[in-house]
This record gives C-alpha cells, structure tokens and sequence, in this order.
C-alpha cells in the first residue's frame, strides 16, 4: 500500500508517476506532491505504476528528493555520527547520505571539531521543513513505559562506563549493560537485540543481552558443548574468572553452576586440575 502523503526523514512506499532522463516522479495517494527518484538509484525495469520503497530528504537547495540508500539512522532515531565539517551556525555530520546533516549550535551538547564522534537523534523543524540533528540527548529521553522484565527491546551502544555499557534503548530509553554479565565482544556504535532485566525507580533499565532465566540453561550447553568437543579442558571452578570467561565465554558464578548440574547428570568427570567429558 503506498502513503498517503510523502514523508520527510523515513522510508516511503510510492508509485512512480512518470519517467524523465534524470530519473523518476513518486507520488503518494494524495497524487498532489511529488518527488524525484534521481536515474542512478534506478534499476533499468522501473516502469509507471511501481511502486519503490525509497527514503525521503532534502537536497542542498531544500527540495524533497528520494534515494533507495539508506541512512544511519531515520526520523526520530539515535545514531553515531561523525563531524565532517563546521561552520558559523553549526556543523555537519555523515549519516550515509550524499547531502550531510545539520547539527546546530543550539543543539550541540559541546563544541565539536570536524572529525568527532557525535551521538544524537535525527529530528525535524518544523519552522524550516528540515530534518537536523539533536546531540542533547537527555532532552530526547523519556521515562520507560509499559515496559516489563524480559521485554525484548532494540538497544544502541552510545558509551563504555566503570560498570559495563549505557545504551539507548527503542530510542526513548536510557539502560545499562553490566560488565560482568556481557560475555561477547561489544563496543560503542553497536545495535543489539536485549532484554529487560530491571526498571529502575530513577527511570533507567538494566539490560541483559540474554532472556532472563535463561541464562543458566546457556551456561550448562556452553560448558558441555566445549568440553565435549575438547574431551578434556584444563580448567576448574577454582580458575580464574579471566581464563573462565575466554574459554567458556560466561561468568564464573555461571560456570560453577554449569560444573555442578553436569557433574550431578554424572555427564562429566572433575579432575584435580581440569573437567573431562564422562565415557
């Protein structure tokens, strides 16, 4: 089904109206804007009546035009973005697009230089029919609602702190990923499915990037699966949490519990210096 009206900062299903040597004309239900799908982002069977899932910007002299790319982020998302350039009023940051977007003075959280990172939501003015980016991101945040423990929700890593990782969750939500429960390589920038541990009263979520109450289950098939390939690993549950996590990829306390269900199932054997898999 195509829009019912062109939309700025999103994707939009529309129908190409007409053919030209530069290009194509969408128009949406309303037939009464159009906009222009430029030649290169066409594939040579295009013809009237189709109907393309494009995104819609502005070009650098503020007309709609559309393009099949698609940016870092859309409309009302947090993204990571790096400053390409600054000027008088503001800077500009690449968000995957030809034309950069605009970050405001008044929308910096910071001075920034051409070459920093910047997180921020791609917003729209209203005023000017622009879309720009906000790097104000506590203005941008809300208090979780209807959220309960083990919802999945989609979360962006924004920064590495003393106790794990702080994300944005669905884009509305700040959360925290624990150090001590992360047992995968993660850094800023990521975009991960997670799962609601705790809705703290200050309004922030504790996340887990695993479903809680499955985590033990994950810990017993890690270690069985490792040691059955092995036969036999040089680890017990008085080595180190380190050497535990790089071999295992869980935490200690995980894998003293996996140890202790195995060896109760009588599926392994604990040796004085190692675990083996029980014949």
């Amino acid at each position: 089904m195509i829009e019912e009206f062109i939309k700025l900062g999103v994707v939009n299903k529309l129908e190409v109206k007409k053919i030209v040597d530069f290009g194509v004309y969408l128009k949406s239900l309303d037939d009464e804007d159009v906009v222009l799908l430029p030649k290169k982002y066409l594939t040579e069977d295009v013809k009237v009546g189709d109907v393309l899932e494009v995104f819609v910007y502005s070009d650098s002299e503020d007309r709609y035009i559309a393009t099949t790319n698609r940016p870092f982020a859309k409309l009302n998302e947090f993204g990571i973005f790096e400053v390409v350039d600054t000027a008088k009023f503001g800077a500009f940051v690449d968000w995957g697009l030809e034309k950069n977007l605009f970050l405001p003075f008044s929308a910096q959280k910071g001075k920034v230089k051409k070459g920093d990172r910047v997180i921020g939501i791609i917003k729209y003015d209203e005023k000017t029919d622009r879309l720009y980016l906000d790097a104000k991101i506590g203005r941008n945040l809300q208090k979780p609602k209807n959220l309960n423990i083990n919802d999945e929700v989609e979360i962006l890593i924004i920064a590495k702190t003393p106790l794990g990782f702080k994300a944005i969750v669905n884009n509305k939500y700040e959360g925290m990923l624990f150090d001590n429960e992360i047992f995968e390589n993660i850094k800023t920038g990521d975009k991960k499915r997670a799962f609601v541990k705790n809705v703290r009263d200050d309004g922030k979520l504790d996340l887990s990037l695993n479903p809680i109450g499955k985590t033990k289950e994950e810990g017993i098939k890690k270690v069985l699966e490792k040691i059955k390939e092995k036969k036999e690993i040089p680890l017990t549950t008085k080595s180190s949490p380190e050497d535990i996590k790089k071999e295992f990829g869980i935490s200690k306390k995980a894998f003293k519990a996996a140890v202790n269900k195995l060896k109760e199932e009588n599926k392994i054997e604990i040796l004085q210096t190692s675990i083996k898999i029980k014949n």
